[in-house]
């Protein structure tokens, strides 16, 4: 029985390891947080934006493992959303820029001079397709 324990305890850290160094490598690569830094112009801020992505992946972590229920308001979904949102939205926007898709997508689709209307397309897209998810198929 501990030979047992201690095998799952040593293949979750390892597991924990593996993914860990696979965000950060992946946020290093991008260059995420100086990126942010230098276009909202706060450079002041880069170890506020350096702890916060610790903190988040650290209480993501948390919350994944302990399970916790928050007896707090249905008003804390509305931040808790926005946040989340703000993250995936910057990880996809920043994996973007680095992979210059939009310019190659705009080049080989032939609509270079209607780059406005075909971001715009994307964005909207995103957000009407979780709106229609959250309204038709998450249980209340």
């Amino acid at each position: 029985m501990i030979i047992k324990t201690l095998f799952v305890v040593i293949v979750g850290l390892a597991g924990g390891l593996a993914v860990g160094s696979g965000f950060v490598a992946f946020l290093t690569v991008l260059g995420l947080i100086p990126r942010l830094t230098q276009l909202s112009k706060t450079y002041c801020f880069i170890r506020w934006y350096e702890c916060s992505v610790v903190l988040g992946a650290l209480c993501g972590t948390a919350g994944s493992i302990r399970d916790p229920v928050l007896h707090a308001s249905s008003l804390w979904l509305v931040p808790a959303g926005l946040a989340g949102g703000v993250f995936v939205g910057m990880l996809a926007a920043a994996l973007t820029e680095v992979l210059n898709v939009l310019p190659i997508l705009a080049k080989r689709v032939g609509v270079q001079d209607r780059m406005v209307i075909l971001l715009m397309a994307i964005v909207l897209g995103k957000v009407f397709g979780s709106l229609f998810h959250w309204i038709c198929y998450v249980n209340r």
